[in-house]
């Protein structure tokens, strides 16, 4: 179920100057005060907000992107991974992120539902990059049968018998499984 701030997603995607200029009046401030808190510039703060904008814009643009938890909070933890990289690479200043205002509002159920949002995303490109890998069949029974409709319908639909859509359905998985598991990106998804 998507969160109520999904209007901002969807503001990203449809250019929507009212949502835009709210998105911005809400949450710019708050990102500028954590990037100079933390050896930042207010350029380096605008730079990273419209580049958390832009990763958030393309992700929704590629694939069905559901906001599961406060856009404060999303927003706020992709700004600071992405600042973490920018002071990781500079390697001239202290890494500490500070945090205690201008987010101390957000609960830390709100960061951890965010965190989760892009576990979960995170998860589903691997997912998708390896059901890329696979065979024409196997991709094609996946994803009629995650698209909700039920075996016997898939079966129809690829003109085999129901014992096999579901015999191979169980193939396909067990190799879609093993192919994630061997995958490096594995073991940090905690799956």
């Amino acid at each position: 179920m998507s969160h109520p701030d999904q209007k901002y997603i969807n503001a990203l995607l449809e250019n929507d100057p009212v949502l835009l200029d709210e998105l911005y009046r809400k949450y710019s401030g708050k990102i500028k005060w954590m990037i100079m808190q933390n050896n930042g510039t207010e350029t380096d703060a605008a730079d990273i907000f419209q580049e958390a904008l832009l990763t958030i814009y393309n992700k929704a643009r590629q694939e069905a992107f559901t906001l599961t938890c406060p856009m404060e909070a999303f927003l706020y933890l992709i700004c600071k991974n992405k600042w973490l990289n920018v002071l990781s690479k500079r390697r001239t200043q202290k890494v500490t992120i500070s945090d205690a205002e201008g987010f101390n509002h957000i609960g830390e159920d709100s960061f951890k539902q965010a965190e989760d949002c892009v576990l979960e995303q995170e998860r589903l490109i691997l997912l998708r990059e390896k059901l890329s890998k696979m065979g024409d069949s196997c991709q094609k029974i996946l994803n009629l049968s995650w698209s909700g409709i039920g075996m016997e319908e898939v079966a129809k639909r690829l003109n085999v018998s129901y014992a096999y859509a579901r015999k191979k359905k169980s193939e396909c998985l067990a190799k879609l499984v093993e192919m994630v598991k061997q995958s490096p990106k594995y073991k940090t998804l905690k799956w």
